[in-house]
């Protein structure tokens, strides 16, 4: 078979089979030879160097039962299914490490079939992750990340940068210039904050779309009420964005986003640093209350200012027919939306905290 091109094979497996899938249309004379260990194929067809005699041999990296092993030959394609004498998933198709290069890794075709319909087919991404990301290695050279890691890890590392600058940013000054640095917190911060806090809407629609794991009704109402104390009631009112309180909210908010997006970045990779996920289903305890009692002073402070501007409110008669009184939705906002919602917020990262940490968990860090 010296001088004679051979054609791209595509391979697959489950655990009873392998597949080989050679890539020759209108394939003619075909001959092949099966052994336990071998195959030998030839053939004249349409091949990547057009209209050609075509034959390949592979050595096997286990056995085959040659009596149960069959392939067709179509217009399309030559196809193989050799039949393993052992239920287990090769870690290469070949004897030896090193491929030819006209064999290629099928890997649309790596689920495992087991011949029951009511039982659900399994991924070898998710069953087998090991195994796949060395062939992924073995075919390309490198491992290939998909978009969705690579997307996320890309968010989190700029959300995680901004907040960062945040942080740096107000503790300096605060160390430079002394109680007196709050009044400036939303002036040196605020455009930072207001980008950050409008790119976290993402993070909703990452639960939404399957790129995060978890229900989209926590990250929903934390946006949204971040969203409503940051641009209603700091941005629209000048008088409030000199206010200490806008300091302390800022450094509570920046200090819980630095432990969490850390800790987005590690599960991604899979890696386990306890002390990093102790703190972030821990320091939610004392943040959450803090920041929420911080956004009610905030609120309670602004009622007196939305009554004597009337900004977001609307008054009859008007092209709409609706009257909306601004302070009037403040004060039910504080009684029966903004403490609600907090307890909401701390029993789901309660019941995070129980099942992330646990009580083996916890003896293990301390």
């Amino acid at each position: 078979m010296t001088g004679i091109p051979s054609p791209f094979v595509y391979w697959a497996q489950t655990e009873e089979f392998v597949t080989l899938r050679v890539a020759l249309t209108n394939t003619k004379d075909a001959d092949v030879s099966l052994h336990p260990t071998k195959l030998i194929f030839s053939a004249h067809g349409h091949g990547a160097r057009g209209v050609h005699n075509y034959s390949f041999s592979l050595d096997f990296n286990q056995s085959f039962n040659t009596e149960e092993s069959t392939f067709k030959t179509s217009d399309r394609e030559v196809l193989f299914t050799l039949k393993k004498f052992k239920k287990t998933w090769w870690p290469r198709l070949t004897a030896t490490p090193q491929k030819p290069a006209w064999l290629k890794i099928d890997f649309e075709r790596w689920k495992s079939e087991d011949g029951d319909e009511e039982e659900e087919a399994r991924d070898i991404v998710n069953d087998y992750p090991d195994l796949y990301k060395n062939l992924r290695k073995e075919e390309l050279g490198y491992v290939k990340e998909d978009f969705r890691k690579v997307y996320l890890l890309v968010y989190n590392l700029f959300q995680l940068v901004g907040f960062t600058f945040i942080f740096a940013v107000l503790s300096i000054q605060y160390y430079r210039d002394g109680p007196g640095a709050m009044v400036h917190a939303f002036e040196s911060v605020g455009p930072a904050m207001k980008f950050v806090q409008l790119l976290q809407i993402l993070e909703v629609m990452h639960a939404m779309f399957g790129y995060t794991k978890g229900g989209i009704m926590a990250p929903l109402f934390q946006t949204l009420g971040r969203a409503f104390i940051l641009f209603c009631m700091i941005d629209a009112e000048p008088r409030m964005q000199t206010k200490p309180v806008v300091f302390y909210l800022f450094m509570i908010w920046s200090s819980v986003e630095l432990i969490r997006y850390p800790y987005y970045i590690s599960q991604l990779y899979q890696l386990e640093i306890h002390g990093l996920t102790w703190l972030r289903y821990t320091i939610w305890i004392p943040l959450y209350p803090l920041g929420v009692l911080c956004e009610g002073v905030i609120i309670l402070r602004n009622i007196p200012y939305f009554e004597e501007t009337l900004r977001f409110s609307a008054t009859l008669p008007n092209t709409w027919n609706f009257a909306f009184h601004m302070p009037t939705f403040l004060k039910v906002y504080l009684a029966f939306f903004c403490f609600p919602v907090l307890y909401f917020l701390m029993m789901h990262m309660y019941r995070a905290r129980c099942r992330r940490l646990g009580i083996k968990s916890w003896k293990k860090f301390k």
